[in-house]
């Protein structure tokens, strides 16, 4: 008798035993079976397509456990689901364990291990040691020393299930697998991971996504790629940081993420929100930034308990709710709505600084080249529906009182100098106009004369 045929019959009580298949095929080398697509998932009855040495059986009061060697492979009967290692292990027909170059296969996806343990209670599949995993619908993959896998089954749960702890890592493709390999993953890092589906996700303690233009940090993450195309990044001050010549950072108690196609599109930072880019510094209850193409296009913000200021070192604004342009990036304008106001720089002699103020005020920027680089540069601000303007105006005679100019009007519209000139260029106030101009005089006041000591002089 062959050595095939001598293990195919010492194998004969593994596959009769509990549920496993009968009439165990053993073909030298059988071609490995290519993945594809199922009928409804079912349980699994194991059959025995290979094994390289001879098994052994051992009868004990709870069954009957089999023990077989050398390039053993098993298949599941009537589906593409195929197991494969140097040495099974089978236990009264309920756990299997693989040891050795452990090799699974589905529809779904591909799993490597050091070490797998099947349980037909609940149809788990464990992995443990050098887990390396390939989703064959999403290209996306997971590495790490542990992960469970609950595939779906007909009555026992109608999606697939996965847990991994142990900071394992996971590649997450933003496109399916037909793009995958153009395409840039995002890198997923956390102490522990569940999925649910091919869409779904949970990872909680010390959580980290990076990619070229994106970074994120938070002690929890939830991400639905599927129907919801949304996400949360929560606790331990969440942040998220553009990265790029163009960067920006976002930062919160909550940070909500919008996904078009798996790309985020828009943010959301609730409670202390925090925004800053190389433009201006942005703080408000709840922060919104809307992204296209990976560029920040637009930023709303508003609140009570902690009202929207935005700042740069050039300006300051701050309204009920803001909400600043930058298309491709580059700060274009900010409309501030409810009692905004504006700020220009402080003066370093008066310590006072030049204001416009209304119920709305649009401040509008033109793009100028400083030092090599572009940079956005206030050009013209409006102010409507109770406008108020306060300016300084340098004042030779006496520099540490500048002449002071207040107006009032429905519409103030302030023109600034075009760079390298500094300073307002003219100034239009629309509807009932009044104010005042305030010139400071000459220090007309004359130092005492020091009269005691002119007349111990005379003496």
């Amino acid at each position: 008798m062959t050595r095939t045929a001598t293990a195919a019959l010492s194998l004969a009580g593994l596959v009769l035993a509990g549920g496993l298949a009968a009439q165990v095929p053993a073909p030298p080398k059988p071609k490995p079976r290519p993945p594809g697509p199922t009928e409804p998932s079912q349980r699994c009855t194991f059959q025995v397509d290979n094994v390289d040495r001879q098994g052994s059986v051992i009868e004990t009061p709870a069954g009957t456990n089999y023990f077989a060697g050398g390039n053993v492979r098993l298949s599941c009967r009537g589906q593409r689901i195929s197991m494969q290692s140097d040495s099974v292990a089978a236990y009264a027909g309920n756990v299997v364990q693989f040891i050795g170059n452990v090799k699974y296969r589905d529809s779904t996806l591909t799993m490597d291990a050091d070490f797998g343990t099947y349980y037909k209670v609940g149809e788990r599949w464990e992995a443990r040691g050098r887990v390396a995993t390939h989703n064959l619908t999403s290209g996306s993959s997971l590495t790490g020393p542990s992960l469970d896998y609950f595939r779906e089954v007909k009555g026992v749960r109608d999606t697939l299930e996965m847990y991994a702890v142990s900071r394992p890592k996971i590649r997450y493709f933003a496109e399916d697998s037909t793009v995958a390999k153009e395409a840039e993953p995002y890198i997923i890092v956390a102490d522990r991971v569940r999925f649910k589906g091919s869409d779904r996700l949970w990872a909680g303690g010390k959580v980290t996504i990076d990619r070229s233009d994106f970074a994120a940090r938070g002690d929890s993450l939830r991400l639905d790629t599927g129907k919801g195309s949304d996400g949360t990044l929560i606790g331990g001050e969440p942040i998220l940081r553009g990265l790029g010549p163009d960067s920006f950072q976002l930062s919160g108690r909550r940070i909500d993420m919008g996904l078009e196609r798996r790309e985020l599109k828009r943010l959301v930072a609730k409670g202390a929100g925090h925004a800053v880019n190389r433009d201006w510094d942005l703080v408000a209850d709840t922060i919104v930034l809307d992204l296209k193409q990976r560029k920040l296009e637009q930023t709303l913000a508003w609140g009570k308990q902690t009202r929207p200021v935005a700042s740069s070192p050039q300006y300051a604004m701050r309204a009920d709710s803001l909400a600043l342009d930058t298309p491709g990036q580059k700060l274009r304008q900010v409309r501030g709505f409810g009692a905004a106001w504006l700020g220009g720089d402080i003066d370093s002699v008066t310590k006072d600084r030049d204001w416009m103020k209304g119920d709305t005020l649009v401040a509008q920027f033109a793009a100028r080249d400083s030092a090599g680089s572009t940079r956005s540069v206030l050009s013209r601000i409006e102010a409507r529906r109770g406008a108020q303007s306060y300016h300084l105006d340098r004042n030779a005679k006496a520099p540490r009182r500048p002449s002071i100019n207040y107006a009032r009007g429905n519409v103030i519209v302030v023109t600034m100098r075009a760079p390298p000139a500094d300073g307002v260029e003219r100034v239009d106030i629309r509807g009932k106009v009044d104010g005042v101009q305030l010139e400071a005089s000459a220090d007309s006041t004359a130092t005492p004369a020091d009269t005691v000591r002119r007349k111990k002089a005379s003496r």
